[in-house]
């Protein structure tokens, strides 16, 4: 079941996102908090998987997460498991006054690790955090796993609305900001390609002109050409980063060489 607070338009980014852990810890409520700041405290259990999206905003582009509310019963762990696939994020929730719910956290972890397409961002969520004199999971103890398993971590209340907003926030920003270092270092590479491949030298700026920012750094710094060559070996996956600079030391390539000669011997030298 589907809902969207918001009229369809275009948006610039779709994560999928599934929500994870034992029956009862507060997945729905969590997803009903941050989509509709509403909260049911005589919520049932969901029945299979549910869905709902929210909009976000994220450096001037619109992001659609499509949000999934997996089932913990046991009974439904053959339906669930194909939604794992295609999803980019997680957040995978356990009760902090229900022990054996953050024992649990390995077997989904696992689960998520088995069926899903590619390393997804997860969050680990201690869900409510009001419920303080019931508490059985220490902070201390949520962390320590969280960073044992490489997760991102956050205690959270969907009573009262304590850090859910973060939390859903927290991974879809990890993925925003991973898609876009890898569009970035995608467009480096084809123009790193694209000035070889026309047989013309990489132009820079001259070392004493001004830069605007740590960005543009990278793009005025006064490199010969051979250490550019280099790099784009590199990236291109020729040769490991750590080899490329004593082609030139060593005479394998010479300098003298022209740029489609020297892509070749170091080709060569390799395969």
């Amino acid at each position: 079941m589907a809902y969207d607070g918001d009229e369809e338009q275009s948006q610039d980014y779709l994560f999928k996102i599934v929500l994870l852990g034992d029956s009862s810890v507060g997945k729905s409520n969590l997803l009903a908090r941050f989509a509709r700041n509403e909260f049911y405290p005589n919520s049932k259990s969901t029945i299979g998987v549910e869905f709902q999206t929210q909009k976000l905003v994220i450096d001037g582009k619109e992001i659609k997460a499509q949000i999934w509310d997996t089932a913990g019963q046991e009974r439904f762990r053959a339906v669930t498991s194909a939604y794992y696939r295609g999803a980019v994020g997680a957040l995978l929730v356990y009760d902090i006054s229900r022990r054996q719910t953050f024992d649990s956290v390995g077997r989904w972890l696992n689960e998520l690790q088995t069926h899903s397409d590619m390393n997804v961002v997860t969050i680990l969520v201690g869900n409510k955090t009001d419920l303080k004199h019931a508490r059985e999971v220490s902070t201390a103890e949520g962390k320590a796993l969280a960073e044992s398993q490489g997760l991102f971590f956050m205690e959270t209340s969907a009573l009262d609305s304590s850090n859910v907003a973060e939390a859903f926030q927290t991974v879809v920003k990890e993925i925003y900001g991973i898609l876009s270092r890898k569009v970035f270092q995608s467009q480096e590479q084809k123009r790193s390609e694209q000035s070889l491949s026309n047989g013309k030298p990489v132009m820079l700026s001259d070392s004493n002109e001004p830069t605007s920012g740590p960005d543009d750094r990278a793009c005025v710094m006064p490199w010969d050409w051979e250490t550019h060559l280099s790099m784009y070996c590199f990236r291109s996956g020729l040769v490991k980063q750590t080899v490329v600079p004593t082609f030139f030391s060593r005479g394998t390539v010479k300098s003298t060489s022209n740029d489609e000669d020297i892509i070749r011997d170091i080709v060569m030298f390799y395969y």
